[in-house]
């Protein structure tokens, strides 16, 4: 596993805003578009992958966040092992798809940060830093964007009422977190 340096030292709160780091949590990134590929996949993670954009399914063990029409990311519901980062469900995915050319299974635990917002200024917040329209998608648990939030590319996944996932490239975490920091201070 990554030698892990978090941007997020501790669960920070703010008024009507707490924001702490969630880790680790297993991220899969999937690639394929064949109706076999699809069929492999529900079958051993008992899921059917979201096909309409910007939507993500779940089920007791994982949450899969549609990406394009032939990409999604699979996110563990459960915190991992700090101490390992093997995961069972990569392996065996890894097995069924990649090794047999239905698509690609890529392990991107370590390269995402997640971050969770909540509290009921998530959009307060969102609001101040990003292009993106949040009216519709506030309402919608489950839906999910990739954007630019402070001019750094993030999937935002609306997990529940008043609790968002922020998914950022690890090298940008301490930057992001210096800006919600800020902008969070000020709400």
């Amino acid at each position: 596993m990554l030698n892990y340096n978090s941007s997020i030292k501790e669960e920070r709160e703010y008024s009507g805003l707490i924001v702490r780091e969630i880790y680790p949590l297993m991220k899969l990134n999937l690639r394929g578009k064949s109706r076999d590929f699809l069929t492999t996949i529900g079958k051993n993670i008992n899921m059917i992958l979201p096909i309409e954009a910007n939507t993500s399914s779940s089920s007791d063990n994982y949450t899969a966040i549609w990406l394009s029409p032939d990409e999604w990311m699979i996110v563990s519901n459960n915190i991992g092992n700090k101490e390992n980062n093997n995961f069972e469900i990569e392996e065996l995915l890894f097995n069924k798809i990649s090794k047999t050319n239905l698509g690609s299974v890529t392990d991107v635990t370590d390269q995402l940060v997640t971050i969770n917002l909540s509290g009921e200024k998530i959009f307060d917040l969102l609001r101040t830093g990003c292009p993106f329209d949040f009216n519709n998608f506030k309402s919608k648990k489950g839906a999910s964007t990739q954007t630019l939030l402070t001019q750094i590319d993030v999937i935002i996944h609306h997990k529940e009422i008043n609790s968002v996932n922020l998914f950022v490239r690890r090298s940008f975490s301490e930057h992001l977190m210096s800006w919600i920091n800020d902008s969070a201070s000020r709400l």
